[in-house]
């Protein structure tokens, strides 16, 4: 974990970089920054703040300094310890790589955490939502984000599907495009090492080592085999695998990709903690976010061994930007993931209730009045509103 801020000039003062994202970004920034700081007022009174630096990337940045992701921008990054941001826009088939991407693997982000649990009043497919209490530990640099791939009939793929029939006897078809899918035992141990502490540190009952080994037996099947190997040589007192006996120690277990999206559905209550690679973890996470209300429900945090990244986990709408329309609160419980982990633990319950309190009432953002009988519907900045209250 990051280390408890130090003091300030008489005043526990935390730094945090703020990064307003693109389409919706803005809107669901000013609706949440005065919701961050009004807890923390009512927790600590004048005792603790957040001290906010706008940091330019995405199309704020292009239009202000002529790149999506300014030098300055990203020195900043790498000597901070809490940042937080609005999604940024990733053209699809064209265009500039994702600048998500670009920063986890810049900053070395290893870890995506997403936990999934349920809000009372949020409409859900499930029968019982309220079983529903999971943190997906998701690999972050490795796997086919990496970005490696040749078009269909360029000279670049040309010449590697030649290496590969010549030199390996592996057959691939003519005019195929070709992705790489890279994954380390150092990339794969360090998530799993992180899944697991975490497990320990806050009394979690499993860590699921979730892979398509099955198929993908040196990637996918390595991420397995180095996964349990993290458990049994690292956390030899903490971890037992299937069939040991348990003694309030966690379980270590694996599941393969398709069976546990089914068994997730049918059975949330089996899982606590989910280790993935990125690919497998970028789709799960979606996945069981939209069991508790969809992505505006859901928080998220990149983070590697000095900084934590906190962002909302949605794209940026761009049809709902600027309508006052957007659901604030995937970014504002990153936010209170954010104080959480500074050890402002209170502030942090705050806003959770409050967001509970204010969606139990039904007067909620559009796409959860869409999926209720009776509600409300009010805008972002009127959400916001209401939390502020709320934390009264």
């Amino acid at each position: 974990m990051i280390p408890f801020p130090k003091e300030q000039d008489g005043l526990m003062r935390q730094t945090v970089y703020y990064i307003e994202g693109d389409g919706i970004g803005p809107e669901i920034w000013r609706a949440s920054r005065p919701v961050l700081d009004a807890a923390v007022e009512k927790a600590y009174g004048q005792e603790r703040r957040l001290d906010w630096r706008e940091l330019l990337a995405g199309e704020k940045a292009l239009a202000e300094t002529g790149q999506l992701l300014p030098e300055e921008s990203l020195r900043a990054l790498r000597g901070a310890r809490y940042a937080i941001k609005g999604p940024l826009a990733t053209p699809v088939g064209a265009g500039f790589r994702s600048l998500n991407v670009i920063l986890r693997q810049t900053l070395d982000l290893y870890a995506c955490i997403r936990p999934i649990r349920y809000f009372r009043g949020v409409v859900s497919p499930l029968r019982h939502p309220e079983k529903v209490d999971m943190v997906v530990f998701r690999e972050n640099t490795e796997d086919l984000y990496t970005g490696i791939e040749f078009q269909s009939c360029s000279p670049e793929a040309k010449r590697l599907i030649a290496f590969l029939r010549d030199e390996l006897g592996v057959e691939v078809a003519d005019g195929a495009g070709i992705g790489i899918k890279p994954m380390t035992e150092a990339g794969s141990r360090r998530l799993v090492r992180r899944a697991i502490g975490y497990a320990r540190e806050t009394g979690r009952p499993s860590v699921t080592l979730m892979h398509k080994g099955n198929i993908m037996k040196y990637t996918e099947g390595a991420f397995r085999a180095w996964g349990y190997a993290v458990a049994r040589e690292e956390f030899p007192d903490v971890c037992v695998t299937e069939g040991e006996a348990r003694e309030g120690k966690i379980l270590v277990t694996d599941v393969i990709a398709d069976a546990l999206f089914q068994s997730a559905l049918l059975y949330p209550e089996r899982f606590s903690v989910i280790a993935a690679p990125n690919l497998n973890g970028d789709y799960l996470s979606d996945a069981l976010a939209a069991q508790v209300g969809g992505l505006g429900m859901a928080p998220g945090v990149n983070m590697s061994d000095t900084l934590a990244f906190y962002e909302a986990t949605h794209g940026t709408a761009p049809d709902n930007a600027g309508r006052d329309r957007a659901n604030p609160c995937s970014f504002l419980l990153s936010g209170a993931m954010m104080l959480e982990n500074m050890g402002w633990t209170e502030a942090s319950r705050r806003i959770e209730s409050a967001v509970e309190t204010v969606i139990a009432r039904g007067a909620v953002t559009a796409d959860l009045a869409v999926q209720r009988e009776r509600a409300t519907t009010v805008g972002c900045r009127r959400f916001g509103e209401l939390l502020v209250e709320a934390l009264t």
